[in-house]
């Protein structure tokens, strides 16, 4: 007879990832720039008359749940606050929030587009999401690459396959000097060869790619990002009737329904403007290469298989977008 082999772990070691409530859908009802917000009221009035029929049928779409399950549908907004601030929050939101309604769309989060980048560092719960899912990325190398292309981390490109070689380069060097077109690693048939811009330096400061910050944003959306465990981008409550001056004063999320559903949510629908579909794409290509908390990942399956849903374990097929034909600008 052998004794019983005992295992000791240092329980101080252990991470404990905090689970998030979820909806069955998160909406979202556009994102626009601030100069879309310089042209008035009757702007946000058109873009939110255009969403109305698509928001509606993307509701339709998650209504036939197992077991006779009420949907849980929250909406959200996007504001630009991190490449412009043209105007304050007491300026903009207000007539926003106004044009959703004249549609019948009621906006339950609203979050800034800076604290998918930056958030308020005095803020314990809350981290720096941008350069955190930037560690995250983990590179696709392309069949027959060299390894002479430096990380995402230093150049702030990344791709979905393999470039065009230049001439001056080394790998340009292994061939017969014939010109080698761009491919895409998975592609079907033909290549669709995306080269995204993450970010650049200016004035010895990072500044995010619109696209980037788009992916950070719908990893929170999806529930999927944490700081040490912790869930980040946490909404907090406010009275929609007062909205300050400044966007600093302004959480990154606020929830503007105190009986909205989750903010995070299985499946995530953005209705857009077709201006967005390029950087989309690119949103696309940079969730593909992102390695999400696995704890996070475990959590959201096991709670969508206890309501009777099996939802994919891929970030992307989580996603989806409408370009509605009519919300073009």
């Amino acid at each position: 007879m052998t004794a019983a082999g005992a295992l000791f772990h240092e329980v101080s070691a252990e991470t404990h990832t905090e689970a998030v409530p979820c909806s069955h859908l998160s909406l979202e009802l556009g994102h626009l720039y601030m100069e879309d917000f310089a042209e008035g009221p009757e702007r946000l009035r058109r873009h939110f008359a255009a969403v109305r029929p698509w928001a509606d049928a993307a509701r339709a779409f998650v209504a036939g749940l197992p077991m006779g399950k009420e949907p849980r549908i929250s909406t959200c907004f996007l504001v630009d606050d991190y490449f412009s601030r043209l105007s304050t929050p007491a300026e903009l939101v207000p007539p926003l929030l106004d044009a959703a309604d004249s549609a019948g769309l009621s906006i339950d989060y609203l979050a800034r587009e800076s604290g998918c980048a930056v958030t308020d560092p005095s803020r314990p719960d809350q981290a720096e999401l941008a350069e955190s899912v930037l560690k995250r990325l983990v590179e696709s190398p392309p069949p027959g690459s060299s390894g002479f292309r430096p990380p995402v981390s230093l150049t702030g490109w990344l791709t979905n396959g393999r470039r065009a070689p230049d001439r001056r380069t080394s790998a340009a060097l292994e061939t017969t000097g014939v010109w080698q077109p761009p491919s895409e690693t998975e592609a079907r048939g033909h290549s669709v060869f995306m080269d995204v811009e993450l970010w650049y330096e200016r004035e010895q400061s990072r500044v995010w790619s619109c696209a980037f910050l788009a992916a950070v944003w719908q990893l929170a959306r999806l529930g999927l990002l944490r700081d040490d465990g912790r869930s980040v981008l946490t909404p907090a409550q406010w009275n929609k009737d007062a909205f300050p001056d400044d966007w600093a004063a302004l959480p990154p999320l606020v929830r503007l329904n105190p009986s909205a559903a989750p903010f995070c949510a299985y499946y995530t629908c953005s209705v857009l403007p077709t201006r967005f579909l390029p950087v989309e794409h690119a949103v696309r290509t940079i969730l593909e290469q992102t390695h999400v908390d696995p704890a996070a990942v475990r959590q959201i399956a096991e709670r969508s298989e206890g309501e009777g849903l099996t939802v994919p374990s891929g970030v992307v097929e989580r996603t989806s977008y409408v370009f509605p034909p009519g919300l073009t600008s």
